[in-house]
């Protein structure tokens, strides 16, 4: 095979938190009296919390001390666990399940690469606690993507070569961020529009073809 390992986003990739995240982030905006939409939300996929509050900022009429953005994050997390406790295994897809299962029959690791410091207990309310060979996510990274550290890093845990791994994407700084770790991509979702990865999949399951046997 082409691939020792595949790195999957998680957000997006593995399961769907984006209502989540905007629910969290609505209410804090709506409290900050900020303007938030949908489309700002968008803005959002694969970038850290902080950088995504600077980016809600951007509509906010004032200063904020590093301080207050600091502690309102917090507050915007706190918001979003707590929605996270409405996921249950139900919430994964069985064809992405039976793909990761079929992938790991044919002899390849798994990990994960994502911004979120909720990865682990994502995993956990998915049923997946343990599942993946390694997780690298927002607690062991200084720099969010399209910087390529998060996936170089699940490279390292899984004791492989970065060109040896292929990196699973919904957004374009995911994309990017593969890209500059010297890594082949597969796009799905929004991803698929930037026309910057090796593969686009229409559906998860596409990967097993994209991979090969």
């Amino acid at each position: 095979m082409k691939y020792k390992g595949i790195i999957f986003d998680l957000d997006g990739v593995i399961c769907h938190t984006d209502k989540y995240h905007y629910q969290a982030w609505k209410k804090l905006a709506d409290k900050l009296g900020i303007y938030f939409d949908q489309e700002i939300n968008n803005r959002l996929r694969g970038v850290s919390r902080m950088e995504s509050f600077d980016i809600i900022l951007e509509k906010y009429h004032g200063q904020m001390s590093q301080e207050d953005k600091v502690r309102y994050a917090a507050e915007k997390n706190d918001l979003y666990r707590e929605l996270l406790k409405n996921m249950t295994t139900d919430d994964l897809d069985p064809q992405v399940k039976e793909t990761l299962d079929t992938l790991r029959s044919r002899g390849l690791l798994l990990a994960i690469g994502s911004s979120s410091k909720n990865a682990g207990f994502i995993l956990e309310r998915l049923g997946l606690d343990g599942y993946f060979d390694a997780v690298s996510d927002g607690n062991n990274i200084s720099r969010s993507k399209p910087d390529p550290e998060v996936f170089l890093k699940a490279a390292e845990y899984l004791d492989l070569q970065p060109q040896d791994c292929l990196v699973v994407e919904d957004a374009q700084s995911g994309l990017e961020a593969a890209i500059a770790g010297n890594m082949d991509c597969a796009a799905i979702g929004d991803a698929v529009k930037c026309n910057k990865a090796n593969y686009n999949l229409e559906t998860f399951s596409d990967l097993l073809l994209a991979v090969g046997s």
